[in-house]
């Protein structure tokens, strides 16, 4: 053996990050997902003629997609062919009037005056304001693991260290947004990059405040063909250096010494390894994979889950002009939304409806005459009490009256539908209490802290995904694959 095998468990984009990274550096690495395809939250369905992506609808920060490749000796023009989005959203607001948000700032501020000219100028210093929070925490709370602490110490870091008091840590992201702007419009929107992250703004840090730079400051995109097309080309790259891909396979047990891992079970036999990459939940790889920690584990169940969800896949034979690609209908109190969600932990009354409709830039998505429809609600995580059979049939009724109320009523356009719940992302992507962002930043100190990449309790285990550093997101995820594959290879050469 030549102390080089890597078990990666799952097949979501932080795993196939680490294991690309891993292959390219000359480990043998074997990825084990339970699931019939690889992808995690990033998946697609086809119902009939339609087509969905099923996660994550937008793709920020291209340059981190780039890098991989460049990394693993492809070039991602040759696959995938990443399309700017504009209008990023639509926003429909609980008083009817609707605003495109743009990328470009003189698009974004014509929209700003036509709700609130007392605002434009407002917003020129919000995004300055976000641009300085990005400017001081990026290189160490996105592309540094930030709990090691020889990585954090070292001489660039210093004067980032020193600036730590800028990235306005001790406001909510709702009352730094409120700050800045006047319209409550305006601070709906902005207080609404909190979940992105999966946390309630009246309550996360306005550190998060991030968000909206790299959204409006760097711009949004499609990948065309689907978000999927992302799966499609890694999965490509890594059988091209030697990534062994099992699918329909599910990893039953982390082994280890009770110092040191030392294999992974499958199917009820061991399979011997030196490095294990966990790419499922860390929270639950603590309960369901790891024997012999209950202090830890009981400790990480401590923290507060993200936000869940409730999806609705519908193929509606009808074309809406006056939506766009990406579109929110805004519910008319998100305080009290936030609210029953986090602290009642219960479905919300008015949920704010995001839809995504991918045949606005991908016309092969959908019949000529229909519209693919992914919407999202936002939705407490899972516990005791809870009864989602029910309240997905109620929720429906809900959204179909709302979105009828704001003019698109599709209640008899549905030709094909599939429904999810928090209960299904738990059984289906393995996430804490039926989470989709890992742990919430709903206080100061888990804002930009997230579950270590490193285990804290056995050597040569390591962790990527939305769980752990730097957090959910397309591009956090992959960069968590990077750290953890890195981490890897640098144990490995202190061992030779």
């Amino acid at each position: 053996m030549d102390n080089k095998h890597v078990a990666v468990i799952g097949g979501g984009l932080g795993a196939l990050s680490g294991a690309i990274r891993l292959a390219r550096l000359g480990f043998s690495v074997q990825l084990f997902e339970k699931n019939e395809k690889i992808g995690g939250k990033v998946n697609e369905v086809a119902l009939g003629g339609y087509r969905f992506d099923t996660g994550a609808s937008l793709l920020t920060m291209p340059s981190v997609i780039d890098e991989l490749f460049d990394f693993a000796g492809f070039n991602r023009s040759d696959y995938l062919d990443l399309v700017p989005i504009d209008p990023i959203c639509r926003y429909f607001f609980s008083d009817s009037s609707v605003m495109d948000a743009s990328a470009d700032k003189a698009k974004m501020k014509n929209a700003i005056a036509q709700l609130s000219t007392d605002d434009v100028e407002a917003y020129e210093r919000f995004l300055k304001y976000a641009e300085r929070i990005h400017d001081v925490t990026a290189e160490i709370f996105m592309f540094t693991p930030i709990h090691e602490f020889k990585k954090l110490i070292k001489p660039r870091h210093f004067q980032t260290l020193f600036r730590l008091h800028q990235i306005d840590p001790f406001r909510t992201v709702h009352q730094s947004v409120s700050r800045f702007f006047s319209d409550p419009r305006l601070v709906q929107l902005f207080d609404r990059y909190a979940t992105y992250n999966g946390s309630d703004p009246f309550q996360a840090p306005a550190t998060l405040n991030i968000i909206p730079y790299i959204e409006y400051g760097l711009g949004g995109y499609y990948i065309k063909g689907g978000i999927y097309r992302l799966i499609d080309a890694l999965e490509t790259v890594a059988c091209e250096l030697g990534v062994q891909i099992h699918t329909s396979t599910r990893v039953e047990e982390i082994c280890h010494d009770g110092k040191r891992v030392s294999g992974v079970q499958v199917n009820g036999e061991k399979v011997e390894t030196d490095y294990v990459l966990c790419g499922a939940d860390a929270v639950v790889a603590h309960d369901e994979l790891i024997d012999g920690y209950q202090h830890r584990s009981e400790k990480l169940n401590r923290l507060e889950p993200s936000l869940s969800g409730m999806v609705f896949l519908w193929g509606v034979r009808a074309k809406h002009q006056k939506l766009a690609h990406h579109n929110i209908i805004f519910s008319s109190d998100y305080d009290a939304e936030f609210k029953q969600i986090f602290k009642n932990q219960r479905v919300p009354d008015d949920p704010t409806i995001y839809i995504a409709i991918t045949n606005k830039t991908d016309t092969g998505h959908a019949p000529a005459d229909g519209e693919n429809w992914f919407v999202l609600l936002n939705m407490p995580y899972l516990v005791p009490g809870q009864m989602w059979k029910k309240e997905k049939v109620r929720m429906r009724s809900v959204v179909l009256n709302k979105l009828k109320r704001v003019g698109f009523d599709i209640m008899d356009r549905i030709e094909v539908e599939q429904i999810y719940t928090p209960e299904d992302f738990s059984e289906l992507y393995a996430s804490n209490q039926g989470s989709i962002y890992g742990v919430s930043s709903n206080s100061r100190t888990t804002a930009f802290k997230r579950l270590p990449n490193r285990s804290r309790v056995l050597e040569r285990l390591y962790f990527a995904g939305g769980s752990v550093h730097p957090g959910g997101g397309i591009p956090l995820v992959i960069l968590s694959g990077k750290m953890a594959a890195m981490l890897i290879a640098e144990d490995h050469a202190s061992k030779l």
